[in-house]
C-alpha cells in the first residue's frame, strides 16, 4: 500500500474517530430516555414489547430506504442496540 492511500486511511479514520464520540454522546442521552422508561415498568414482563420492537424496525426500514441505506445493514444495528437494550432493563430492572 502506498504512503499516500495511507495517509487517505488514518484521515478518514480520523473523521470515525470523531463520530464516535458523537455517537456516544447519543447513546448516553438514549441511555437515559430508557431508564427513565424503565423507571416508569412495574414489572419485568413489560421490558419486551414485541409491538413496539416490531414498529421500531419497520420505521428503520423505511427511514433506510428513504435515506438510501443498506436496510440489512440498520436493521441489524437497531436489533443489536434494542438487545443491549433489553440487557440493559433486566440488569436495572428493581422491584417496585
Amino acid at each position: 500500500m502506498s504512503l499516500n492511500k495511507n495517509k487517505k486511511i488514518l484521515k478518514i479514520r480520523k473523521k470515525l474517530d470523531i463520530l464516535d464520540s458523537k455517537m456516544l454522546n447519543i447513546i448516553k442521552i438514549r441511555t437515559n430516555l430508557v431508564h427513565q422508561v424503565l423507571q416508569n415498568k412495574t414489572s419485568k414482563k413489560q421490558i419486551v414489547d414485541k409491538k413496539r420492537i416490531s414498529v421500531i424496525l419497520k420505521n428503520i426500514e423505511k427511514k433506510s430506504i428513504k435515506k438510501k441505506l443498506d436496510i440489512k445493514l440498520t436493521k441489524s444495528i437497531w436489533s443489536n442496540m434494542i438487545k443491549a437494550y433489553i440487557d440493559f432493563e433486566y440488569r436495572k430492572f428493581k422491584k417496585k
